[in-house]
């Protein structure tokens, strides 16, 4: 076997199973040990993989502070924002996760859309400024600043009382195996108690999140109401999520 589909049948276990381990592949494929090991480090080399011992994890993404994340607005947030505000209805209960993508939610509501949204990110409350006919709830809370949202008992005390229709969770990576996660433990503790108490759970996902894993699991991907993607996403990539029944859909 050359080393180019090696590496592409290491990329497809990944995918599948959301690991790799090494003795277990090379069993498999009746090679050395040595060589899958020397795959692993090239692929991690080349930013295709985390290694850890005994063999590889998705690459976890690289988590740029947020004000770093809001000067980068690119084409591909605002259709998905576009797609996910068109899913709200007069009257809803909305909850808008922080995060720079959500932010594009709130950019393409209509200014007289009659809505309550919840957010425990003042960023995004600032964002509703304008919009007369939104009755806005601001979550408080010990501000976790890396992503500008409020976290801890507080914030969890409030959002208990409130059972929001629709909840846009923002999320770091979307995996078929291992869920759609985020980077910090009591960030993804505030997401996953809010996914509770909300009808449906949307993440907005870019290209950039799917087949990849954080740290820290906020729900199983089989757990969301649904993925809004882009509509150039390959079939392929989408084949494991639709195998799971996670519905897709293209912004």
């Amino acid at each position: 076997m050359l080393t180019s589909q090696r590496k592409a049948l290491i990329l497809d276990r990944l995918r599948r199973d959301g690991q790799v381990v090494a003795k277990a592949l090379a069993d498999d494929l009746s090679l050395s040990e040595d060589t899958i090991r020397r795959d692993l480090r090239e692929m991690a080399t080349e930013k295709l993989l985390k290694r850890v011992h005994g063999g590889a994890l998705p690459l976890s993404p690289d988590l740029p502070d947020f004000s770093a994340r809001q000067a980068v607005s690119s084409e591909e947030k605002r259709r998905l924002g576009a797609f996910a505000a068109r899913m709200i209805e007069p009257g809803q209960t909305v909850f808008l996760d922080g995060g720079t993508t959500n932010a594009e939610i709130v950019r393409h509501l209509p200014k007289d859309l009659a809505v309550t949204i919840v957010t425990h990110s003042p960023t995004i409350a600032s964002e509703l400024e304008h919009h007369s006919a939104i009755d806005v709830i601001l979550i408080g809370g010990k501000l976790y600043k890396h992503s500008m949202v409020t976290t801890g008992a507080a914030a969890m005390a409030a959002i208990a009382s409130i059972r929001p229709d629709i909840f846009f969770l923002g999320v770091t990576a979307v995996h078929p195996v291992r869920g759609v996660s985020t980077g910090d433990f009591e960030e993804a503790a505030i997401k996953r108690h809010i996914a509770q108490y909300a009808a449906e759970t949307y993440v907005l996902a870019t290209a950039d999140k799917l087949d990849a894993a954080s740290p820290c699991q906020i729900l199983p991907v089989t757990a969301v109401s649904g993925l809004i993607v882009p509509p150039d996403i390959s079939e392929e990539s989408l084949t494991p999520y639709r195998n799971a029944e996670v519905p897709i859909l293209p912004a």
